[in-house]
């Protein structure tokens, strides 16, 4: 999707709405296909616990003790609530701050769209797209992001190796294929944060890739107005690195958003271990369980399934089985991936589509009046 700063050209805005057409049917398409997978996903997993009906859940959540039940619930909301955090702390140190409820915004539309594309493709081009209407220059957009998604999966690394001081034994606490699915996400996550890295030190390196297949595909004739996009991605450029070089020198932001990012994946995965207690699990098994967690979340981030369904149910119940039991371990994994995914993707999906529409409507607003939004 191209949407570029400082595009007010009639040929710029045809070249917006075009682009718009073909990622909004991708996106439906997104959706509908997670739709069917957590369908299934839930009708799989209760269809294997022999215990536990529709009826029978919603019986379980009306008898959980209801301290621990909404404390899980609050850490859920509070997952969503830190990654406005962490990139509102880059976002003010790059020189462009905004106000709290736009920063939520990008949070909620990079938890929504990752959580229904493969291996959260589509995150970060929607939370750029918001920056970018909120009149974030491209470049900063993008590096912005690069830092935080890169935070994001130190973030993860570094729970999957502090679980091991909290329960040694974790990680053989799981199958073979659990073992094997966590080993992977573990090196390819350890990959993936050198990629980003190196993205963020030597951006030049992609963006002379990028204007290669600029060049590529007009020689080609699939695409027209070679020299124009080729000045739109030297601005975009030339805005990543004066970011990445703000960035640079200022040893605090990394720090913070890292911070801010282990504090917010902290949130998410301790959410099994609050619901094992309100389910009346014994207190002494729930950093255990977290720590688990903290490999289970390892185990499917790599995987390129919308949300890691299937999956991460998968690692749940058999990480979890040992500890509690194959029905309760059942239980927490249904009342978990509901909270933790189901709900807070379905809400972020709704709060970001509130964004669109009543950020839209005020530019509408302000262009009929002659007025700046």
């Amino acid at each position: 999707m191209s949407y570029f700063p400082g595009s007010g050209s009639k040929e710029q805005k045809q070249d917006k709405q075009n682009d718009k057409k073909p990622n909004i049917r991708k996106n439906i398409s997104w959706t509908l296909v997670s739709l069917v997978l957590a369908v299934l996903t839930v009708r799989m997993v209760i269809k294997q616990s022999s215990s536990i009906s529709a009826g029978e859940l919603f019986s379980i959540i009306a008898s959980s003790n209801k301290l621990f039940f909404l404390t899980a619930v609050i850490c859920s909301a509070l997952f969503v609530w830190a990654e406005g955090i962490a990139i509102g702390i880059i976002l003010k140190f790059a020189g462009y701050p905004r106000r709290r409820r736009q920063n939520l915004i990008y949070s909620t539309s990079d938890i929504y769209f990752s959580g229904i594309t493969p291996s959260a493709t589509g995150g970060q081009p929607a939370s750029a797209f918001f920056m970018m209407r909120d009149g974030i220059p491209g470049g900063v957009a993008t590096a912005a992001l690069v830092l935080n998604l890169m935070m994001y999966t130190i973030s993860i690394i570094v729970l999957g190796l502090f679980s091991i001081f909290v329960s040694p034994g974790a990680f053989l606490g799981f199958g073979r294929f659990s073992r094997l699915l966590i080993a992977a996400g573990f090196i390819g996550l350890t990959g993936l944060s050198a990629g980003f890295l190196l993205i963020l030190k030597k951006g030049s390196i992609v963006f002379g890739l990028l204007s290669k297949c600029v060049t590529m595909l007009y020689n080609r004739k699939i695409i027209g107005e070679k020299d124009r996009k080729i000045r739109r991605l030297e601005k975009i450029r030339k805005d990543y690195e004066s970011c990445s070089e703000l960035i640079a020198g200022r040893k605090k932001v990394p720090f913070y958003t890292l911070l801010w990012n282990i504090i917010q994946r902290s949130f998410q995965m301790v959410v099994p271990s609050i619901l094992y207690l309100s389910l009346g699990g014994e207190p002494v098994k729930a950093p255990v369980i977290f720590a688990r967690q903290c490999l289970i979340t390892i185990g499917y981030n790599f995987v390129p399934i919308p949300g890691g369904m299937g999956i991460s149910d998968y690692l749940m119940i058999d990480g979890f089985s040992g500890i509690m039991g194959t029905q309760m371990a059942y239980r927490v994994e249904l009342l978990s991936r509901g909270i933790t995914f189901y709900i807070c993707v379905s809400l972020c999906g709704l709060i970001t589509l509130a964004g669109y529409l009543i950020t839209g409507n005020r530019r509408v607003a302000g262009s009929r009046s002659g007025g700046e939004d």
